[in-house]
Formats: structure tokens, sequence, C-alpha cells
């Protein structure tokens, strides 16, 4: 019943779907957050549809109670998936950072608390300072640029194993044709507010971009809502659990393909996309997971069955042992088959690290199979 369940949810979405492309022609973001209609949209919450008004209590506020899990979060990879340049510990270790492409040299130069990005041929220099860091650095760092009144995805990024700078992934690693070209790739006012959503609180709402109400990285209050009401009636003493979102009320379905995927892209985004079919489609997670025989056999399997959010990404592949036994057991039904090979590290097998060229780094593939030697990379 369970498999034919998630099947039937599966074909539901496929159907849905072909309805939405033909009801939304020309909508693409990095990211898509879409309501489930089982549920009263009055009272869900996505991280990319803020409502416009929305006023955010901010963190501080939000430690008052949950200490704990604040000091754990801001650790994160969500926790830090943007940072103000003036706080960049990357930019501030490495104060100056140098590429040569072609005839173009490309430089990220620290002054003071600002780093500019300036690239330069012959006679000619065109510099920008940067105005945001995206991402951590665990992997690598991506900057947003300002040029003329219009953002720009930086050409190059930090790479943490080069401990340089390459092209940044999906950026095409060829000659810039002007200088203009060097800063990168210009985004569109819908794409902008997407990449602040999915990197940053309160900096979005109304599909209006605030940057002056920004708080970096994935606050509490990112995915769970303004909290102003809920503090308010917590310090009261009256009921305040319904006037938070708690995403892990949701169903695991609509959990992983929509409200995760709001920015890690689900199955939809990408049969809409196809685009990102190849082996480029290992970094979204959701869309990954979606074909896992797993997946459809087990209502229980969501992005948070094996991830805290809460607390830094475990890397020990041991760590998820638990979380597989917990299905592939003896007590379990017999459609539950037991590992022949091994009891231990079994995401090392199931789920194997996927390097994407140019990336200086592996991905760990949510399609979780039996994999075999020398298959082609499973779309």
């Amino acid at each position: 019943m369970i498999a034919a369940s998630r099947i039937r949810s599966r074909n539901q979405m496929r159907s849905n779907l072909i309805v939405k492309l033909i009801l939304v022609v020309g909508f693409f973001v990095c990211g898509l957050g879409l309501v489930s209609k089982s549920q009263n949209p009055k009272t869900v919450w996505r991280p990319t549809k803020v409502p416009a008004g929305t006023n955010f209590a901010g963190r501080q506020a939000c430690i008052e109670c949950h200490a704990d899990k604040n000091k754990t979060q801001l650790l994160n990879s969500m926790g830090r998936a943007l940072e103000y340049v003036s706080d960049s510990e990357i930019l501030s270790k490495y104060p100056s950072l140098a590429f040569k492409s072609g005839p173009y040299s490309i430089e990220i130069v620290r002054k003071d608390k600002q780093s500019f990005y300036t690239v330069t041929k012959g006679q000619e220099t065109l510099s920008v300072p940067i105005r945001y860091a995206f991402g951590q650095g665990k992997a690598g760092q991506t900057y947003i640029l300002e040029y003329q009144g219009e953002f720009y995805e930086s050409l190059l990024s930090y790479y943490n194993q080069a401990k340089g700078l390459d092209f940044t992934i999906g950026l095409p690693r060829t000659v810039p044709d002007s200088l203009k070209a060097g800063l990168g790739r210009p985004i569109s006012g819908d794409e902008t507010m997407q990449c602040f959503a999915c990197h940053s609180t309160g900096a979005v709402s109304g599909k209006k971009l605030h940057l002056d109400k920004l708080e970096p990285g994935l606050t509490c209050e990112a995915c769970h809502g303004p909290g102003t009401e809920h503090i308010k009636a917590s310090k009261a003493g009256e009921p305040s659990v319904s006037k938070i979102f708690n995403p892990g009320k949701m169903s695991p379905d609509d959990l992983t393909q929509d409200f995760c995927a709001s920015c890690h892209r689900g199955a939809e985004d990408l049969m809409a996309f196809p685009r990102q079919g190849g082996v480029n489609n290992v970094r979204f997670q959701p869309y990954r997971i979606f074909n896992s025989k797993c997946y459809s056999d087990d209502k229980r399997i969501s992005c948070v069955a094996c991830h805290n959010v809460h607390e830094p990404l475990q890397q020990d592949a041991k760590v998820y042992d638990a979380k597989c036994a917990a299905c592939h057991t003896k007590t379990e039904p017999a459609t539950s088959k037991i590992c022949k090979v091994g009891t231990k590290d079994c995401a090392s097998c199931h789920m194997p690290k996927i390097e994407l060229s140019g990336s200086h780094s592996t991905f760990t593939d949510h399609r979780i199979r039996i994999v075999k030697a020398g298959e082609p990379y499973p779309n």
C-alpha cells in the first residue's frame, strides 16, 4: 500500500506539472515553492514565498528560548549560506586571489573589510565591489557583484580544495569576450530574489527585494515563518505552538518535494527544466531521492529522516548506518531486503560520491540504489 501510494503521488505530480507548465509559461527560477492542495494556504509557509509586509523577529529573539538549537544551526551550511563581505572568513584569509583566462586577468583583492573584483585586459580595467558572499566555503564560495545597477553572479568562485579561484559551476568555462563578461552572469530580478530567499532571511517579501532587512544565512524564521506572534504568546504563557510553522508536521512527500525543494530543487523542477539533465543534477537532492526505490516503498523517508537541520551535516558514513538499518532489518516486513555484502558504511556503496567537472568537490548522490560498476549515470 505504501509503494502504491507513492507511485500514485508520483503520477499525480507529473500530471500537475503539465497543468502548471501551461498556466505558468516562462516561470524560471532556481527553486520552486508549491503549496500542497491538502493544506490550507493560510497556514502554510514556504521560504521562497514570503507574503508582502512580513516582519521577522530576528535570530536574537529566538535565542531567548532556543539557544542550543540556534548555536548549532548557525554552524551548518544553511545557517552560513550567505556572508557579508566584511565578515567573510575566506576573503579575509585570502586577501589576494588571482586567475588568468586568455588575455584577461581577474583578481579579488581585500582592502580593509571590503573586497573588490577586478577584470583587466592590457590597459583596460573594470573593478567593482563584491556585495555578498554566497556559501560557507566548505566546498566553495560564489560572489554577488553589482555593476551599473545590476547584480551579477561572479564568473569565478573560490574553491576550498583548490585554495583558489576557478569558473563558477554552471557558467561557461571559456575566455570572456569583454571586461563586462569577465564579471560573470547578470541575474534577473526574479532570479535575484530567489537567490537571496534561499541564502538569507528577510531579504525578500511580496516579490520585492529588501536588502536593508537581510539577515545572513537561513535563520529559524526562514523555515518556521515569522515568530513575533509565537514569541508574544509564549512570553504571555499562552498556547504558542499553533502560531509558528513546523515543517516537521508535513507529510514526507510535501516536506521533501515541496518545502525543501523550494531551494534544493525537486522532481517537478527538474522535469520542467530538462537542461539540468545529466550528472549536473546530482546537486539537487530532492530530485535524486525521488526516483529511489526506497523513496517509493517507504513513506517515512524524507530529508529530515537522515538530516538534522539544526546541526552541522554529519560527514561520517557510519552515522547513517542506523538510518538504513531502521528499515533494512530482519524485523521489518519481508519486502525489506538485507544487504548481502555488508552491514556498515551503507551510504558509501548505495549513495556514491560523484565528482562534477570543475567543481573541485564531490556530491553524494541521493538516488539510493545498488550501484553497478561501469553503469551510466542514472538521470
